[in-house]
């Protein structure tokens, strides 16, 4: 199946008006396409031994540039974590890695690093396997240190810290007088229909039947949220609810459908039975992160499985697409993102079918698979270089229907 043929058929009965955004999106440079199409990395993936016969682990699926971050966690502190698990399994350990190697050298124009990007990019995954490898090696799964984090980590991690909950109601909501409402801008929001208001509202007032404080979510608007790029398309809400009282006490919560992993048809393990695809999702990132993030429910809504957590003004992450750094603050960034899959992976060792933390303190003290693993990623990187320029060439022709405002001109 050709490319085209497999990204129509993967986003095939999504929301059409956010799905032509995530096309748009896929149009504008390779990184993005890799980030909107997990589901062709893997079913492409070759099938070597250092990607097989590995042992297996937890894995994020989508371990890339953008998907590590700040959040606040259930005990109220903020961490620096893999923040993205939409995809994630059980896999072989070498997936994840492969995958973030992969990131590095499609973004590597991105990074605005001129002629030396080839160079720069190279040097960057080297520091990522290295700190990665030297992590598992080690056997103790730590977490990233607010006091001892290098920068960038360490800037964002302080920056974030005194973040207020008024500011970032403001830059998702409208203030009318002591009301709130969302947003709708485009952009981070869509406008939802009546239809959907009164499906969130519903949701929302069986659910708050069962927590101790249910006026906390008592709902003051829903709109279509606007996130991400691979799940682009899927049913998502974000929601305005009283939290601790109006205006500036009010919450935002995001409520996303949860969908099968996209590695799963790929992935040559049996995987344990979930009672559905948001209890997949949530337990996951629970075993993998250092702290678990605050207020993150698996939930069901009208018969299907979804994610209910809280957005936080806490949440950010370091930019490095589209933004030029110092090379120092690179490698910090690739060191810190190495050590953090590989805390991650130490941390839900021996649960659910995956290894124990000896095969990975073994597996880490091996040099071979380190060699083998950068050389798939350069293919990896060559082939969604191009397959992005088949899906430019089809979206330039309107094989994705016509082009959106923002595009035109």
């Amino acid at each position: 199946m050709n490319v085209i043929k497999q990204i129509r058929q993967f986003n095939a009965g999504r929301e059409p008006e956010r799905l032509a955004l995530k096309y748009r999106n896929m149009r504008s440079d390779p990184f993005v396409f890799l980030r909107a199409t997990c589901h062709l990395f893997y079913a492409q993936l070759p099938l070597e031994p250092v990607l097989r016969r590995v042992p297996v682990a937890w894995a994020c699926g989508d371990l890339h540039l953008e998907n590590v971050g700040s959040y606040k966690g259930d005990n109220r502190q903020v961490y620096f974590d893999l923040n993205d698990f939409d995809e994630a399994l059980l896999a072989p350990l070498t997936w994840d890695p492969v995958r973030c190697l992969t990131s590095i050298l499609v973004g590597r124009h991105g990074m605005r690093l001129g002629a030396r990007a080839d160079a720069v990019a190279q040097e960057l995954c080297e520091v990522f396997l290295n700190a990665y490898a030297q992590a598992l090696a080690d056997g103790k799964a730590r977490w990233v240190e607010r006091e001892t984090a290098p920068p960038p980590v360490s800037d964002l991690l302080q920056a974030v810290r005194s973040r207020q909950r008024p500011e970032f109601l403001d830059t998702r909501t409208l203030l009318q007088g002591r009301r709130r409402r969302m947003r709708i801008d485009g952009r981070k929001a869509l406008a939802a229909t009546p239809g959907q208001r009164e499906r969130v509202m519903a949701f929302f007032r069986d659910f708050a039947a069962r927590q101790p404080v249910p006026r906390f979510f008592d709902v003051l608007d829903v709109a279509r949220r606007i996130a991400g790029n691979g799940s682009l398309g899927v049913d998502r809400y974000i929601v305005l609810v009283r939290g601790k009282g109006s205006p500036d006490g009010n919450y935002l919560l995001d409520l996303k459908q949860a969908v099968p992993s996209s590695l799963l048809p790929r992935v040559p393990i049996t995987q344990p039975r979930w009672a559905d695809e948001a209890q997949r999702v949530v337990t996951i990132q629970r075993r993998m992160q250092a702290i678990a993030m605050a207020f993150l429910h698996p939930v069901q809504m009208g018969g299907g499985p979804y994610v209910l957590r809280g957005l936080q003004p806490s949440e950010d992450r370091v930019a490095l697409a589209y933004t030029r750094h110092p090379v120092a603050l690179l490698r910090n960034v690739a060191t810190v993102m190495g050590q953090c899959l590989a805390w991650a992976q130490l941390r839900s060792s021996g649960r659910g079918g995956s290894a124990m933390a000896d095969e990975l303190i073994d597996f880490g003290s091996r040099q071979k698979w380190r060699a083998k693993l950068m050389e798939i990623a350069r293919h990896c990187a060559s082939q969604a270089e191009l397959d992005w320029k088949v899906f430019a060439a089809a979206y330039d022709d309107g094989e994705f229907g016509p082009p959106l405002e923002q595009d035109k001109g």
